[in-house]
């Protein structure tokens, strides 16, 4: 998993999101504070983590550097969940599934929480077996009640765990230290519930999921590619045979199904009615499809090494066949190793198929934009002194992530800045102010988001509605520089257009579009 994270780190660009990781984090502790209170309460307590960690040496590779470790011990921990709840080679399998699951890889190279608290969530579950076990409740609610601070949405794992215990059928002793450990995650949690409930307006974007959102999700957690999907997907089926062991015990099976279904689905029917499903969200319930698949892969092994020695239902014909000499120390040892060695082989295997995936993964382009093309043509075409406007706000983060682009540049409608101000992208000045900076304006440089420019969405901002009415009215569109969802474009004053013989100027095509 750490190789598969440190493989092309480097991209050479962030992404939106990751790009407000790596500006919030470097501002001071009480500026991120005081943005908190207005927005992304829910991310801030990893944006006080990489506060420390952008101070040794800010870059992209070291804002992913948290999220590699992160996912790597997820892997580390998913192969000591198998090894406890069932053998040391299932926990190798598991491990290594999960290490090669391109949804894993994905986020182990963003500058998100979300690598972090698919860690913290399995941890909790491993802590959660050894309490059921007969381990404390103290360290589990310790370490679930810090993810939910990561994430809010990891409270999930409670449902989850409540599944687990109902299966094994534990006792009332169990449920007690269980049910104290939860209640004290629950309490703790209510001031964050409390601020982000007030700042829901920042996930207004997102639409109910459907049955193919649901089927896109088991694809993506038990593998992308066909042969490795149906491979796995019979796998773990065969994993729930031993969904229920033992009275008091937890099983495999028993731990595993409930990560992997009851989030997400309980997740998606929420959003059903106010919603708030995105699979990042979720990304640590990946974490119980690689221990079904292995546990799976355990039992088809059992079979097979029975159907080998002879079936033991013979009415004891097998007693009378000629045995076998027994084997050496270095048979003994041979033999079992074959058997874990055979299942990282067909992993290795899995891998090769997944590889073409994991190689595009790295390309900044297979994210939703890449800022850092945006900045190179902005430090290419638009010059001292230029006029810029960011439409939306938002886009502006492109010159908060690359502010070397934007040197000298004059910002048509920021009033103070996000730092400053206490808000992710700055305040920017009301509308008549704006029309007034615009007006003795004869070109200004627009870095805007392609959907608005075109008209597919509307922005509910009088600022922002405003920056849209006065270049459709005042400015004539010339040559776009970056084709993707953020475009840099240069608009002329009308009334220079008119008076001038020569066509608009259209930027050179960049070497990368």
């Amino acid at each position: 998993m750490l190789g598969l994270g440190l493989w092309g780190l480097d991209r050479g660009g962030m992404w939106r999101d990751e790009a407000v990781t790596f500006q919030v984090a470097r501002r001071t502790v009480p500026q991120i504070w005081r943005l908190l209170h207005g927005v992304d309460a829910v991310h801030g307590l990893y944006y006080l983590l990489m506060h420390p960690v952008l101070g040794v040496r800010p870059g992209e590779v070291v804002l992913r550097l948290p999220s590699v470790c992160a996912a790597a011990l997820t892997a580390g921990l998913v192969a000591g969940l198998g090894a406890r709840l069932v053998r040391p080679r299932v926990g190798l399998w598991a491990g290594l599934l999960y290490a090669i699951t391109p949804m894993a890889g994905h986020y182990a190279q963003e500058g998100r929480s979300y690598a972090l608290v698919a860690a913290g969530a399995t941890g909790a579950t491993l802590l959660f077996v050894r309490a059921v076990q007969g381990g404390s409740w103290r360290a589990y609610g310790l370490v679930l009640g810090l993810t939910c601070w990561l994430h809010e949405f990891a409270v999930l794992l409670l449902l989850a765990h409540a599944a687990s215990l109902a299966l094994a059928r534990v006792g009332a002793r169990v449920w007690r230290g269980w049910g104290c450990a939860a209640g004290a995650v629950g309490v703790a949690l209510v001031p964050m519930v409390l601020v982000s409930r007030a700042q829901s307006a920042q996930v207004a974007w997102l639409r109910e999921p459907t049955w193919e959102t649901a089927g896109g999700l088991l694809r993506t957690f038990l593998g992308p590619t066909d042969g490795v999907y149906w491979a796995c997907l019979g796998l773990a089926v065969v994993g729930l045979v031993g969904l229920v062991g033992r009275r008091g015990e937890v099983t495999c099976a028993g731990v595993a199904l409930p990560l992997a279904v009851l989030p997400p689905a309980v997740l998606m029917l929420v959003s059903q009615v106010s919603p708030l499903y995105v699979d990042r969200y979720v990304l640590y319930a990946l974490s119980g499809a690689p221990l079904l698949v292995a546990a799976g892969a355990e039992r088809v092994a059992g079979v097979v090494g029975r159907l080998r020695n002879g079936c033991p239902h013979d009415d004891g014909e097998s007693k009378r066949l000629p045995q076998p000499p027994p084997l050496s120390k270095t048979g003994l040892l041979l033999g079992s190793a074959l058997l874990p060695l055979t299942g990282v082989l067909l992993i290795a295997l899995a891998l090769s198929h997944q590889l073409p995936l994991l190689r595009d993964d790295r390309d900044p382009g297979r994210r939703p934009d890449d800022l850092a093309v945006v900045a190179r043509v902005a430090g290419r075409e638009v010059g001292d002194g230029d006029s810029v406007l960011f439409l939306p706000a938002q886009t502006r983060n492109a010159a908060l992530a690359y502010p070397g682009a934007f040197r000298g540049v004059r910002d048509v409608a920021l009033a103070e800045s996000g730092a400053g101000s206490g808000s992710l992208y700055g305040r920017e000045v009301g509308a008549e102010s704006l029309l007034r900076r615009v007006a003795g304006l004869d070109r200004v440089w627009v870095v805007a988001d392609r959907d608005l420019l075109a008209g597919r969405w509307k922005p509910r901002s009088p600022v922002e509605r405003a920056k849209l009415a006065v270049l459709a009215e005042q400015f004539v569109p010339g040559g776009e520089s970056v084709q993707g969802d953020v475009t840099v474009r240069l608009y002329v004053r009308r009334s220079v257009v008119s008076g001038s013989s020569r066509p608009l100027p259209v930027p050179p095509r960049p070497a990368r579009w």
